[in-house]
């Protein structure tokens, strides 16, 4: 679903923030990469026929109307996948989060779209996830630090029966500066070796009940966020665009799992473990259509 909004007051600050950084150094091929983006985050209740019986907004109050507009149009279209507890159909409420994005038309006017959803755990059982025991984040690599750069990377991590991380991939990493296509490679690289040396110091509980218990090992996604800002100051931007440049997608290398249609990493809130393959799965578009 896309619509067109006149420029709010916080969305054309972070919009000229944007700007001011391309301006300063960027080629014109990078310039267009830049994006804004707003994680939106909520619940969802989805009964045994896959359909949305109801759902809820984090700190509505704190959501541009428009976003609010746009989520209330989609979400009571979309179907999932039914969940199967011991066989049977069953009703469930679950996390959501929503990725909204916001990019340029005009000099007053921005497409603001729904271009990811994640969904949680669909059983809702502790024993079926997969925990953390120790998992103690990377060290801010000082020349990037220097440099002001940030950004996040969404590691897939293969971990073993015994809880002990096999292998790692930075899945995406979405930086917060503008350079070359050179440069923004080799700070991508950079902060994704920096964090996946750390994870394979990490440890898990792998899960004790149901499917995902009988695996030789399991896919875990984790995002890893490089900010010069103080963590704390986190909960106090929900409902701000951010801007950032995306950056490409690599494939799972270990195992395919089904993630429905709309799922993209960048729908994983930081500070969290999430089983790959483990949320709804959702059946139609975005928009509902």
């Amino acid at each position: 679903m896309n619509i067109r909004i006149a420029t709010g007051a916080a969305f054309a600050a972070v919009v000229l923030l944007a700007s001011a950084a391309t301006f300063a150094a960027g080629p014109g091929a990078v310039r267009k990469q830049v994006e804004a983006s707003m994680l939106v985050t909520g619940r969802i209740q989805v009964d045994t026929s896959g359909k949305v019986s109801g759902y809820s907004l984090d700190q509505k109050d704190k959501l541009p109307p428009g976003v609010v507009s746009m989520v209330d149009k989609a979400v009571p279209n979309w179907e999932f996948k039914p969940v199967l507890i011991d066989g049977k159909a069953t009703n469930v409420t679950t996390d959501m989060s929503i990725r909204v994005v916001a990019k340029k038309i005009d000099a007053d006017n921005y497409s603001v779209a729904i271009r990811s959803a994640g969904f949680g755990d669909r059983s809702g059982k502790p024993g079926e996830r997969i925990r953390t025991v120790s998992m103690a984040p990377p060290d801010y690599p000082e020349s990037a630090a220097r440099a002001g750069v940030t950004g996040t990377v969404y590691l897939l991590v293969r971990a073993g029966r015994d809880g002990t991380v096999i292998d790692a991939i930075a899945e995406q990493v979405n930086l917060k500066v503008v350079a070359d296509e050179n440069s923004m490679a080799k700070w991508r690289r950079l902060l994704g070796d920096t964090s996946i040396r750390q994870a394979r110091r990490w440890t898990f509980s792998p899960p004790t009940e149901g499917d995902d218990a009988k695996h030789d090992f399991w896919i875990v996604r984790v995002p890893v966020v490089f900010s010069l800002d103080d963590p704390r100051s986190a909960k106090a931007e929900y409902g701000r665009w951010e801007a950032y440049i995306p950056g490409p997608r690599q494939a799972n290398p270990w195992e395919k799992h089904e993630e429905g249609t709309a799922f993209s990493p960048d729908t994983l809130a930081p500070g969290g473990a999430y089983l790959a393959g483990a949320g709804l799965k959702l059946l139609t578009e975005l928009s509902g259509s």
